[in-house]
C-alpha cells in the first residue's frame, strides 16, 4: 500500500536535497575604553569593506568633531532664543522658573543626548543621523514613523528659526527699527510681508543647500564665532550701560500698551533682580496679545535648545561619527547650557520685567554697538534654520534609500547629484514654506518643540528597549549611560510633552501610531529583517520568562487547549489541512513537522527554513515549522513527537494524513486552488517535491501504524485525516445546503454503550465545539448508536445507579453539564441486526485489544473474518454516508491500532488500515480521533 494523496500528510520524506578586521581607535576618558571596535558595514551583496579602513575623503566623509558635531549643535541651540525670547522667558517667568526651566530643558536634552551617545558609540553610523540610529535599533515601523516625524520636526524648526529671523528683520529696519528711526525708507510690515521676507530667506537657505552641506560646515565655524562675539558683547553692555528711560522703545506692533512709546532699562540693580525674582505672567504681543503661562514660555525655551541632533544629522559627512557625536554634542549642550544661565541671570538684574515682556529685542539698543545683536541675530537664526533644513533634506534621503514608503520617495533618489539630494532639498524647502504660513513665531515653536520631543522620546525608548532586553551585541564605548538615564529622559520628555501643548502632543502621539501601523501593513518585510528589530528582542526576552513560569506541573483541564504537531509530506498537497489545523488550534501552538530521510552531509537549512517561513506566510497561518532528518520514518516522527515545542508548550495532539491509494493533488498548480501560487517554482524545479501518481511511497503500511502505536505510547492524542483535499471553507461559509459537524461517538470495532461517555467521545465532541466557533452558522450533531441488549447490559451492570437512564437522557445530561450544545441523533442499527452486531466482534483482531485466542485461527477462518468484518464496515460507512449530505466535517471514533509485539503484526496492520480505509471511503472531510487525556471540565 501507498501513503495518502490529499494531505499527504503522515510522516513521509521528501528526498535528500543534495572576515574581517577591527579597527582600533582612541576615544579618550569619555568612553568606558581607550580603543573602539568598529564594526563592517556591507558594500556589496557579495563581500564587505571594514568601515573604519575606508578612505573618509572617498566617502564623503570630510568634517571633524568641532566643524561638524559642536559648531552645528551649539548654533542650532543658541537659534532664535538666545537673542530673541530669552527675555521673553525671564520677563514673564521669572529667574527662578526660568532656571527651573532650564534645569528640566537641559536634563532631558543630557539624558537623551546619553541615549544618543550610546547608539552611535555601539555601531557605524551612515546618512541620516538619528533616523538611522532609532531604525536600526526599534525596526523598520517605529524607526520609519520617528523618522518620519523627525523630518517633520526638522522642516518646522528651520520655518522657526526664518520666523525668528524675519522679525529681527522687521524690528532692526521695519516702521521704528533700531535703524530707521530718523529716517521714511523702511520695510514694509504686514502679515504678508513678513511671510514674503521669509520666502526670500528660505529660498536663500536653499541656494546654500543646493551648492551642498559641506559649504555649510566650513562656514559653521566662522558664524559660530560671529555669534559668540555677539553674545559676549551683550554681556559686556549689560554690566557697562546704566539706566536710561528713552533708548528702548514699544514696537509698532504691541497694541497692549497704547501711547507708551518708551521703555525703562535701570542696568545692574539689586531692586531689579528682586522685582524679576518671581513669575509675572502678561500677554504675548506677537501672537494676538494670547495670554502667557508656564507652558508657552517653555515651549518656547525648549524650541530653541533642541538643535543637539544637528550633529547626528550630519553623520554621513563625519570622519569619525562614533568619536565626533558624542565629544562634540556634549561640550555644545555645556557651553550654552552655561551662556544662557548667564544671559537669564544678567537680564534679571539689569531689565525691568515690563521692558522684556513688551519688547523681545530690547537687547538692540542697550548694546554698546548696536549692530553687534543685529549680526547676531541674523546668524544665529539662519545658521539654525540652515541646520535644520539640511538635516531634514538627508533625513528625507536616507527614508527614500530604505524603501520604507516603497516606491513612493524613488523620485528623491534620482534626483541626487554629486552626492547632494536636491529634490530632497527642495521638498523640505516647500514643506517649510507650507509651515510659515502660521507666521508667529511661538506658536511655530510649541510645535517645533513637541515633535522633537517626541523623537527625543522614540531614541530614549530605543535605547531602555535594548538596554533592558540584555542583547549581548549592546556594548556601547560611551560609559555614563544606563537604563536610568534612559527612562528619566523618556518619562521627562513624555510629562513636558504634555505641559507644552497636550493637543499637539496628542496629535502627534497619533499621528506616530498611524504611522507604525500603516509601515507594519505595507512596507517591505525584507528591509526590517536586514536592520533587526527591537521588538524581536524584546518579544524573545518576555517570552523566555514566561515560559520558564509556564509550569507544566500547575495544567489544568480546565485551561486545556489543543496544542498540535501536524505531521506533512509535501506541503503543495496539504494546504487545506494546514489551513483546517489553523481553525482547529484554539489560539493554542501549532508546529507542521517534516521528515527528510537521509543524512546531514550537503543539508542547507537556511534555505530549507526560509521556504518553509515563506510557506506559512503564504498560507497565513499563525505556526511554526520542524524539519528533522533520519533513517526512517518513524525514527524522524519519534523525534519530532518528542522534541518539538519547548518547556509546558509541547504538543499535545498529533494530527497525521491517511494512509490510501488516492493521487496527491498540487494545490500551487491547481487551476482553481485559493492557494495557487508560483512562489516555489524556480524554473523547472519546485520547491516541496511532490509524489506523483505511480510513485511509489517512501514506507510501508506496516511503518504507518507503528507511527500511530508510538504516538499513543507517548501519550498524545491521535487523530487521522482523510478526504480534506475535498475540504472548501469559503464554500462551507457561504453554502446553506451544509448545515452540520458530525461526531460519531462510536468505537465500531468494538462498540458499547458506554462509547459516547468514555475519554476519546469526550475529546471528540471537544474539537467539534471548536470547530463550531469556527463555523458558527453550523450546528453539532452527535450520533448515538445504541449496542445489543446484551451489550448493553452488560455495560449497565457495572454501572448500576445508571439502570434505569436511557442512554439518550444520559447523554443529554452530561452535554449541559459541560456546556455542549449539540443535537443528539439516535442510530439503531446495531440494536436491530443481530448478525451485524457479531460481525462487529471479530474486529478485536485487528486492534490494540486483541485477544490471544484469536491469533490461533486458521489461515481461512481468519481469512474470512477480515471478509465479513470488510462488510462490516461498508455497512458502517453506509450508515455514515446516508447521513453526511449536508455535513461539513465529521469527527469519527478510532480505535487503537494493533500491537507492534504481535507476531503478525505486519498483517493486523495492513488489515487495520484497510479497513479504516473502507469506514471513510466517499465521506466528506474526516478526522478519525483518538484520545487519551481528559479535555472537558463540568467544574467552574
Amino acid at each position: 500500500m501507498s501513503i495518502s494523496t490529499d494531505q499527504e500528510t503522515a510522516p513521509i520524506a521528501a528526498p535528500r536535497n543534495g572576515g574581517a578586521a577591527n579597527v582600533l581607535r582612541s576615544f579618550g576618558s569619555l568612553f568606558g575604553g581607550s580603543e573602539s571596535t568598529r564594526p563592517m558595514t556591507p558594500q556589496s551583496s557579495d563581500g564587505y569593506v571594514e568601515f573604519g579602513m575606508q578612505d573618509p575623503e572617498r566617502n564623503g566623509r570630510t568634517l571633524g568633531t568641532f566643524a561638524g558635531v559642536f559648531s552645528p549643535v551649539a548654533l542650532s541651540m543658541f537659534s532664535a532664543l538666545v537673542f530673541i525670547r530669552v527675555g521673553y522667558v525671564v520677563g514673564n517667568a521669572g529667574l527662578y522658573v526660568t532656571l527651573l526651566q532650564f534645569l528640566i530643558a537641559y536634563a532631558i536634552l543630557l539624558f537623551t543626548v546619553a541615549s544618543v551617545c550610546a547608539i552611535s558609540t555601539n555601531g557605524a553610523i551612515e546618512g541620516g543621523g538619528v533616523y538611522f540610529m532609532i531604525s536600526r535599533t526599534l525596526g523598520l515601523e517605529f524607526g520609519g514613523s520617528i523618522g518620519t516625524l523627525f523630518f517633520f520636526a526638522n522642516v518646522v524648526g528651520c520655518a522657526m528659526a526664518i520666523a525668528g529671523c524675519t522679525e529681527g528683520l522687521i524690528d532692526n529696519f521695519g516702521k521704528g527699527g533700531q535703524f530707521v528711526l530718523h529716517s521714511d525708507s523702511y520695510l514694509p510690515d504686514s502679515d504678508w510681508y513678513r511671510f514674503l521676507y521669509s520666502s526670500i530667506i528660505n529660498t536663500c537657505m536653499l541656494l546654500v543647500c543646493l551648492v551642498g552641506a559641506a559649504l555649510f560646515a566650513k562656514t559653521s565655524v566662522l558664524i559660530l564665532g560671529v555669534v559668540t562675539i555677539c553674545l559676549f558683547a551683550t554681556y559686556i553692555s549689560f554690566l557697562s550701560v546704566g539706566p536710561t528711560d528713552d533708548t528702548i522703545s514699544v514696537p509698532s506692533t504691541n497694541t497692549l500698551l497704547n501711547g507708551t512709546k518708551f521703555l525703562p532699562y535701570t542696568g545692574l540693580s539689586a531692586t531689579t533682580l528682586k522685582n524679576n525674582l518671581g513669575s509675572n505672567y502678561t500677554q504675548d504681543y506677537t501672537s494676538n496679545n494670547k495670554p502667557v503661562d508656564f507652558s508657552t514660555t517653555f515651549g518656547v525655551l525648549f524650541s530653541g535648545v533642541t538643535g543637539i541632533m544637528a550633529g547626528a544629522n550630519m553623520s554621513g559627512e563625519l570622519k569619525n561619527p562614533s568619536r565626533s557625536i558624542p565629544w562634540g554634542t556634549l561640550s555644545a549642550v555645556c557651553f550654552t547650557f552655561v551662556s544662557y544661565i548667564i544671559l537669564s541671570f544678567l537680564m534679571s538684574c539689569t531689565t525691568p520685567a515690563e521692558t522684556m515682556q513688551n519688547n523681545y529685542l530690547f537687547l538692540m539698543p542697550i548694546n554698546l554697538w548696536p549692530p553687534f545683536t543685529a549680526i547676531g541675530i541674523m546668524t544665529a537664526t539662519f545658521s539654525t534654520g540652515l541646520s535644520n533644513l539640511i538635516g531634514s533634506s538627508r533625513i528625507l534621503e536616507a527614508l527614500s534609500k530604505d524603501q520604507v514608503f516603497g516606491s513612493l520617495l524613488n523620485f528623491v533618489l534620482r534626483g541626487t547629484w554629486k552626492g547632494n539630494p536636491i529634490c530632497a532639498v527642495l521638498v523640505s524647502w516647500m514643506l517649510v514654506e507650507c509651515v510659515l504660513l502660521i507666521g508667529s513665531f511661538n506658536i511655530i515653536a510649541q510645535i517645533n518643540s513637541v515633535l522633537f520631543m517626541l523623537s527625543y522620546l522614540a531614541t530614549n525608548l530605543a535605547c531602555l528597549g535594548i538596554e533592558l532586553t540584555g542583547a549581548p551585541n549592546f556594548r556601547p564605548l560611551f560609559k555614563y549611560f544606563t537604563w536610568h538615564t534612559c527612562l528619566i529622559g523618556l518619562l521627562g520628555t513624555v510629562i513636558m510633552m504634555f505641559v507644552i501643548n497636550p493637543i499637539y502632543a496628542s496629535l502627534c502621539i497619533i499621528l506616530c501610531l498611524i504611522l507604525v501601523i500603516a509601515l507594519h501593513l505595507f512596507s517591505p518585510a525584507t528591509q526590517a529583517a536586514q536592520w533587526g528589530s527591537i521588538s524581536q528582542a524584546l518579544m524573545f526576552h518576555q517570552v523566555r520568562k514566561y515560559l520558564l513560569m509556564l509550569d507544566p506541573r500547575k495544567d489544568h483541564v480546565k485551561f486545556w487547549r489543543p496544542q498540535i504537531l501536524l505531521l506533512v509530506s509535501s506541503p503543495r498537497s496539504c494546504c487545506p489541512l494546514v489551513d483546517f489545523v489553523n481553525d482547529l488550534k484554539k489560539s493554542g501552538l501549532y508546529i507542521i513537522g517534516h521528515v527528510k530521510l537521509g543524512d546531514f552531509k550537503g543539508v542547507e537549512d537556511a534555505v530549507e527554513n526560509q521556504q518553509w517561513w515563506q510557506f506559512l506566510d503564504h498560507m497565513r497561518v499563525k505556526a511554526f515549522t520542524e524539519v528533522t532528518i533520519s533513517r526512517s520514518i518513524r525514527e524522524g516522527v519519534q523525534h519530532l513527537i518528542r522534541l518539538s515545542g519547548i518547556g509546558a508548550m509541547k504538543p499535545n495532539t498529533i494530527i497525521l494524513g491517511f494512509y490510501d491509494n488516492e493521487a496527491p493533488k498540487d494545490f500551487f498548480q491547481n487551476g482553481s486552488s485559493p492557494y495557487k501560487t508560483d512562489d516555489f517554482n524556480e524554473g523547472d524545479i519546485q520547491n516541496f517535491p511532490i509524489r506523483r501518481d505511480g510513485q511509489p511511497k517512501h514506507f510501508e503500511v506496516q511503518e504507518y501504524v507503528e507511527i500511530l502505536c508510538d504516538t499513543l505510547r507517548m501519550k498524545k492524542n491521535l487523530c487521522l485525516c482523510r478526504n480534506f483535499q475535498r475540504l472548501d471553507k469559503n464554500f462551507i461559509t457561504i453554502s446553506k445546503h451544509v448545515k452540520y459537524i458530525d461526531v460519531w461517538p462510536i468505537n465500531v470495532f468494538n462498540p458499547t454503550t458506554g462509547d459516547p461517555f468514555d475519554m476519546v467521545s469526550l475529546f471528540m465532541m471537544q474539537l467539534a465545539v471548536i470547530m463550531l466557533a469556527k463555523w458558527k452558522h453550523l450546528r453539532v450533531r452527535i450520533f448515538l448508536c445504541e449496542a445489543s441488549e446484551e451489550r448493553s447490559m452488560g455495560t449497565f451492570e457495572t454501572n448500576a445507579h445508571h439502570m434505569d437512564v436511557s442512554p439518550k437522557l444520559k447523554l443529554e445530561q452530561s452535554l449541559k453539564e459541560l456546556r455542549i450544545n449539540a443535537d443528539i441523533v439516535e442510530i439503531q442499527e446495531w440494536c436491530r441486526d443481530t448478525e451485524f452486531t457479531q460481525h462487529s466482534r471479530v474486529l478485536k483482531q485487528f486492534t490494540g485489544q486483541a485477544d490471544e485466542a484469536l491469533l490461533d485461527d486458521g489461515d481461512e477462518i481468519a481469512e474470512d473474518k477480515f471478509n465479513r468484518s470488510l462488510l462490516y464496515m461498508q455497512r458502517v460507512n453506509q450508515i455514515i454516508r446516508d447521513r453526511s449530505d449536508q455535513t461539513a466535517l465529521s469527527f469519527i471514533y478510532l480505535a487503537a491500532p494493533p500491537n507492534p509485539t504481535l507476531p503478525d503484526f505486519n498483517d493486523r496492520s495492513a488489515s487495520y488500515v484497510e479497513l479504516l480505509t473502507e469506514l471513510t471511503a466517499e465521506l466528506p472531510p474526516t478526522i478519525l480521533v483518538h484520545g487519551v487525556s481528559t479535555v472537558t471540565s463540568t467544574t467552574l
